[in-house]
């Protein structure tokens, strides 16, 4: 039997701690998190599960899983591959999702999350991880259709008569709202 490295027992512990956390919290985790964090460039394991764990929050759809959300992270690492600025908002701003409160982000319960990502909003990190994932996440179109967005109706005559009441999941609007066409 193969003998743990301190290092290896550590990260080992750690993610199944940070997996666990995100399991009770509800949070679908990605099977693997050395799988889909091997290939980063510029970001760490730690960093980028926080990463993952913040667009969660942020952008928070309970019928999507955690692929949808890494490639925000990804994107976000191959700036920094690229960037040294970006490496290094990134280092910092985990850095300082960390240091709120006496446990690591990720280990955090969802309403400590966010208690977290309140008193870091306006910073320059948060702005550039919220900008990333909008364009990451929402340019998706596998995403489009588990959110119910059929897409662009420009090709098939433009909104009002095509797609204008297809999201059934919101509430009809009140008459008032939704005058007839001339």
């Amino acid at each position: 039997m193969k003998k743990l490295k301190r290092r290896e027992f550590l990260q080992k512990g750690a993610l199944a701690v940070a997996g666990a956390a995100a399991f009770a919290s509800g949070v679908t985790v990605v099977a693997g998190a050395e799988s889909w964090t091997a290939g980063l460039k510029s970001l760490n394991t730690h960093q980028a599960q926080t990463l993952l764990a913040m667009s969660r929050q942020m952008f928070p759809h309970p019928q999507l899983d955690d692929t949808y959300y890494v490639k925000a992270v990804q994107d976000l690492d191959a700036e920094a591959a690229v960037k040294p600025d970006t490496a290094k908002l990134l280092r910092n701003g985990v850095g300082r999702l960390d240091a709120v409160k006496p446990a690591k982000f990720v280990t955090l319960s969802p309403s400590d999350q966010l208690v977290v990502l309140k008193q870091l909003e306006r910073s320059d990190f948060f702005t550039k991880v919220r900008n990333s994932e909008l364009v990451s996440l929402y340019n998706n179109h596998d995403v489009w259709k588990k959110l119910g967005y059929p897409g662009a109706s420009y090709p098939i005559g433009g909104y009002l008569h095509h797609g204008f009441n297809d999201l059934n999941w919101l509430p009809d609007p009140p008459e008032s709202a939704s005058p007839k066409p001339a």
